[in-house]
């Protein structure tokens, strides 16, 4: 992808180092401009420069960009950068997940902490505003505003990978490959997201659309990111993606029928029919297999992996208050920037 527009003056200081070769010289001026715009920052979760200057710094580990020479990736003075946004963040999202329960360390346990979570619905709904009352035009914001995610679907998760053992760790393998297709590229949730925006006539490249994305959308993403990124945040990784799995079949299922509501079928729907019936079987996976058996392994990991969970819950009805918000008021849910909606 190419670098998105600056939202901000450390966003912009960014993008005029990626410009340049890797080199020192920068790290001191990023670091005072990072001090500045975090100081200034009301809220770190909706700061557009905030959260596009992380999510850029987290994309050189992904696909990196057309502009940026691959070897700022780990580039010391980035990586510092990183972290002390970083640290603001995840306050942030502690802050925003809120008191984590006192719960056993065993496998069911866990699992019945994460399905009661997850069967507290009283936060907005977008899938049911998508199912009976979205427009054309909104449906289109709604993938745009999903794409930022689920065209590199699931590979935020899939660092978690290397940090977990045992029984975690085959729980995780089996549901991100179920991701990834099986090996079969038509089957890659990625690519059948893909062909959802092709049949709305959306571009299907990843990051096209950053430029529309509201920070609060960008944090989500990131927070994945940094969940999956840090060993140390393993288990609120194994939390997040639980938390996913268990809440994602029946909203699925409600896109759909919106799809079909405004006349769309296969295989603009099969990416939701695909995880209605994945993500029945996953929650199951998710929550006693991955989530409760790490608790077991690491008990001292239980109040994590709650973390994970609440601030995946969190952050994602902040951002469907804003989307709600918007199509409710007749608005674009999509940030105001540059870059128009093909």
């Amino acid at each position: 992808m190419h670098l998105p527009v600056p939202r901000g003056d450390l966003s912009q200081a960014l993008n005029n180092a990626l410009l340049c070769n890797p080199s020192e010289e920068y790290a001191a001026y990023l670091a005072t401009v990072a001090r500045d715009r975090l100081a200034a920052a009301s809220d770190v979760l909706d700061d557009g420069d905030l959260q596009l200057s992380l999510f850029v710094l987290y994309e050189l580990h992904y696909r990196g960009f057309e502009e940026a020479d691959d070897r700022w990736e780990w580039d010391p003075g980035l990586l510092s950068l990183r972290a002390r946004i970083e640290e603001a963040f995840e306050q942030a999202l502690r802050e925003a997940a809120g008191p984590i329960p006192s719960v056993e360390p065993s496998s069911a346990k866990v699992a019945q902490a994460l399905f009661e979570l997850a069967a507290d619905d009283a936060g907005p709904s977008v899938s049911k505003f998508i199912q009976r009352k979205a427009t054309a035009s909104q449906a289109r914001e709604f993938l745009i505003l999903k794409s930022i995610y689920q065209l590199k679907e699931a590979d935020p998760h899939t660092w978690a990978i290397p940090k977990l053992e045992g029984r975690a760790k085959a729980a995780m393998v089996e549901i991100q490959a179920d991701e990834y297709g099986n090996g079969q590229l038509p089957r890659m949730h990625s690519e059948l997201f893909r062909q959802t925006m092709e049949g709305l006539g959306l571009r299907d490249d990843f990051g096209a659309y950053v430029d529309r994305i509201p920070a609060v959308t960008l944090a989500a993403v990131n927070m994945i990111s940094l969940f999956g990124m840090h060993r140390r945040l393993r288990g609120a990784i194994t939390g997040h993606l639980a938390l996913y799995e268990m809440t994602s079949s029946i909203p699925q299922a409600a896109y759909a029928r919106g799809f079909r509501r405004l006349g769309y079928e296969s295989p603009v729907t099969d990416y939701f029919d695909e995880h209605v019936e994945a993500d029945a079987v996953h929650e199951q996976i998710a929550g006693r297999d991955l989530a409760g058996g790490l608790a077991e392994s690491e008990p001292d990991l239980v109040p994590d992996i709650l973390f994970g969970a609440q601030a995946a819950a969190a952050v994602d009805a902040l951002a469907g208050a804003k989307y709600l918000d918007a199509w409710e008021a007749g608005r674009s849910a999509l940030h105001a920037g540059a870059g128009a909606v093909v």
